[in-house]
């Protein structure tokens, strides 16, 4: 992964492949985004009544529908996954994809993955339970996808002699991009990942303005900063990777106001930003043409 200015699209597992979803994966190839990535969910928000796909199969038919595209999920998170069975898919998609995977993984919220897998009276995990699995998960994968062969036993997770051969085409394994805002997510980021993502503030996201978001994705890359230097790493190494959708404002209304979004972000140290493809009577909803022209020219505005 490389410090450069680049637009990639998130497209949501809500086609069946043969009918509409093959298409999108192969015209974001042809728009010349620099990945699409696909949300990791059991079931998401007002999605969750509708038609919605496993993410390592979808990712593993688009890897096929394309030559170029980098792929990945936005984000993979342990409240459904465990890292040994996640590692061995990885480094199939890996392999099937000649290289094009990147993770993206987080602690993960309290959506329907957090309680799908509960039994009744079971609560789903707190913050802090969150965080400890995440403290645990995101080092034994690392492990897993760089090693043959691992044996490990935490407080959460156990590997017996888990085999990974021959290993991910990417080495020494596929990037991680991590997900984080707090100190111990921005640890984790600092240690293993090749990029970091963030939505910005969402306590911000209904209530305030594009300037106080601005200052506090400015802090977060300040607080990624200060980890990266605890751990002796130099922050400019790490991909920074902005998910939008999810700040004040609607940046995606038109080409102009994208381009000034876009712009204000890049200047804050981002090197990537993740748009939605458009879905119609949603929250998500978009011009087509519009978002055809960001993918197409807004950099070329930036330049």
């Amino acid at each position: 992964m490389t410090s450069s200015r680049r637009l990639s699209t998130v497209i949501l597992p809500i086609r069946r492949w043969h009918d509409g979803g093959r298409p999108l994966w192969v015209r974001a190839e042809e728009l010349g985004f620099h990945a699409a990535y696909t949300y990791d969910h059991l079931a998401w928000r007002t999605f969750r009544d509708g038609p919605w796909f496993g993410a390592v199969p979808t990712l593993t038919a688009a890897a096929a529908a394309t030559e170029r595209l980098r792929l990945g999920t936005l984000v993979t998170s342990p409240n459904f996954r465990h890292p040994v069975t996640l590692a061995k898919d990885l480094i199939t998609l890996d392999d099937v994809s000649d290289g094009r995977i990147t993770l993206g993984i987080g602690a993960g919220g309290n959506g329907f993955d957090a309680t799908t897998l509960r039994g009744s009276g079971e609560e789903p995990w707190t913050p802090r339970e969150r965080a400890d699995h995440f403290d645990e998960f995101v080092p034994l994968l690392d492990r897993l996808l760089r090693e043959p062969s691992v044996t490990q036993e935490g407080p959460f997770y156990a590997a017996n002699e888990a085999r990974n051969i021959p290993g991910c085409v990417q080495r020494p394994r596929l990037p991680f991009a991590v997900a984080a805002t707090g100190p111990r997510g921005l640890g984790l980021a600092a240690r293993y990942g090749q990029g970091w993502v963030t939505t910005g503030d969402p306590k911000l996201f209904g209530t305030g303005s594009p300037e106080e978001s601005v200052a506090a994705i400015r802090g977060q890359i300040a607080r990624l900063g200060a980890a990266c230097e605890e751990t002796g790493r130099d922050v400019t190494e790490l991909d920074k990777i902005l998910l939008t959708g999810f700040t004040p404002g609607r940046p995606l209304q038109s080409f102009d106001a994208f381009v000034d979004f876009a712009g204000t972000h890049f200047d804050l140290g981002f090197t990537e930003i993740v748009v939605h493809w458009p879905v119609p009577d949603s929250d998500f909803a978009q011009d087509q043409d519009v978002f055809e022209r960001i993918a197409t020219e807004a950099l070329s505005q930036l330049s």
